[in-house]
């Protein structure tokens, strides 16, 4: 789903939900929007804050929870005690490699992984309707 798309989505979810569209949810959605990485709620509001001082901490937290809500992201916990948030993106599945030492987290995409998950599913009749896959360990920085 395209940049745009998401924001649409969003914006009639607002609509139907019968909550207000404020400038700073169109602020920390266009921010949101325009990351590459997944988000901690801490992360996006520091950022935020540096060109928008207005915006509170509480706001950043709810509008989160709401794009969350609405579709156009995922809530993902890595075992550190945050909450990432990423975009959704229609069609395309990723996994995870999270580093323990610095929090780094790569994503990345193994077809020959996909095929395996689906041929175990399938040898026990099982039906898949989604998965995640997070490996942890360290970083080539943190193993130097």
């Amino acid at each position: 789903m395209k940049r745009e798309k998401k924001a649409e989505v969003f914006r009639e979810f607002i609509v139907r939900e019968g909550l207000k569209s404020t400038r700073q949810r169109e602020i920390i959605l266009d921010f949101f929007l325009s990351s590459k990485r997944h988000m901690s709620v801490e992360e996006l509001y520091r950022k935020l804050r540096a060109r928008h001082p207005s915006i509170g901490y509480a706001t950043v937290c709810r509008t989160l929870k709401l794009f969350a809500q609405s579709g156009i992201a995922h809530e993902m916990r890595f075992g550190d005690g945050q909450t990432r948030y990423e975009h959704i993106a229609e069609g395309e599945h990723h996994d995870h490699l999270v580093c323990t030492g610095c929090g780094t987290i790569a994503e990345f995409e193994n077809k020959t992984i996909e095929e395996l998950q689906a041929s175990v599913a399938d040898s026990h009749g099982f039906l898949i309707h989604s998965h995640k896959l997070e490996l942890y360990g360290l970083c080539a920085r943190c193993r130097k």
